[in-house]
């Protein structure tokens, strides 16, 4: 498989901007993954595609504002640091922007943070040292951080341009303790409480894992090999509860259906380890970077609902080796056809 064959192209008023207003009014192209049929709906009518018996399984991470402006502390020069996650002590991996980043330059934010570079970690990731631990930060980044919004939405500069991303960009049913990720896990998007409770009261079971989005989400693919590509490992967690709702679920013939790539990645991963033979059932945590793509075997993921996503990129393998790529291409023609609205605050997709 060639990085070429999963590219397509988009007309650039179809990449939303802003997301649905009410969440559940998005756009909902419903795919049967064995017939190839397509029907359209709207993200409401998700209620009438599922089943009392299923279960519906929901990434809980939060998103926190992990996109600083500063400026170089010697010249005043621009510079942009996307945390990516927590090291160690008062250092943070991140990705820099800007002119001139270099091991020992130190970037200010807002007279309030500095950061020191410490290291380029040659996988377009840096190593950046702060003048504060990772819970004084935290809050701090409250106060002067920007969502990290992806780029293809209009970026600003300022923290109160787009102060309604503070809860657009982020999921109904995150969980306050499970902050980490740097990019919210999209398909979640489209939910309202309402919503869950329409689909708690069909008999349809709602359970949770946490998956903290990272690169290993969005990073771009650079080979033309799509089988050399290597994910960056991402932190998921799943409770003892939860794997054994699923395997319930699953004795008694119904549909395990995943909202979002990341869930479907993280159930998919603890599968892959964990011992279902054992008498005594143990949640699974860790580091995962595992890499779905057409020929993948799914081992515990039934359906899945998603976004749709970018060219080229991981995450518009996944959704073919789910549904097939022929049916996904063809659902990618016709979205387009009929102007849906794609990426991060776009519409969606329903695999069954």
């Amino acid at each position: 498989m060639k990085l070429q064959d999963f590219d397509y192209n988009l007309p650039k008023n179809l990449i939303a901007q802003i997301p649905m207003n009410p969440r559940d009014h998005s756009r909902l192209l419903v795919l049967n993954k064995k017939t190839g049929a397509i029907n359209h709906k709207h993200f409401y009518d998700i209620v009438d595609y599922l089943q009392a018996g299923d279960i519906l399984i929901l990434n809980n991470s939060k998103v926190f504002p992990a996109r600083l402006i500063g400026t170089k502390k010697e010249t005043g020069g621009k510079m942009e640091v996307f945390l990516h996650h927590f090291e160690k002590g008062k250092i943070w991996q991140c990705l820099v922007g800007g002119r001139g980043a270099k091991p020992g330059l130190e970037i200010e934010f807002a007279k309030k943070l500095i950061g020191k570079i410490l290291k380029n970690n040659e996988d377009g990731t840096w190593l950046v040292e702060f003048n504060q631990n990772r819970q004084d930060l935290m809050s701090l980044l409250d106060k002067i951080g920007l969502m990290p919004l992806p780029p293809y939405i209009e970026q600003m500069s300022d923290v109160r341009s787009r102060i309604s991303d503070k809860t657009d960009y982020q999921t109904v049913f995150h969980d306050e303790k499970k902050v980490g990720s740097v990019a919210a896990p999209t398909a979640g998007l489209h939910f309202t409480p309402e919503l869950l409770k329409k689909i708690e009261a069909k008999g349809v079971k709602i359970d949770y894992v946490t998956l903290h989005v990272g690169l290993g989400t969005f990073a771009p693919v650079k080979v033309d090999d799509v089988k050399t590509h290597k994910m960056h490992a991402e932190w998921v967690e799943v409770k003892a509860s939860t794997i054994k709702n699923i395997l319930d679920i699953k004795k008694e013939g119904g549909r395990v259906i995943t909202v979002g790539t990341t869930s479907t990645r993280t159930l998919e991963a603890a599968w892959q380890n964990l011992d279902l033979k054992s008498s005594t059932i143990k949640p699974f945590k860790g580091w995962v970077d595992i890499f779905i793509y057409p020929g993948y075997k799914f081992k515990v993921v039934d359906c899945l609902i998603t976004n749709f996503h970018l060219p080229k990129s991981t995450l518009l393998m996944l959704v073919s080796a789910m549904a097939g790529k022929k049916n996904i291409d063809k659902a990618y023609r016709e979205a387009i056809e009929e102007e849906y609205r794609f990426f991060s605050y776009g519409d969606a997709m329903m695999i069954f």
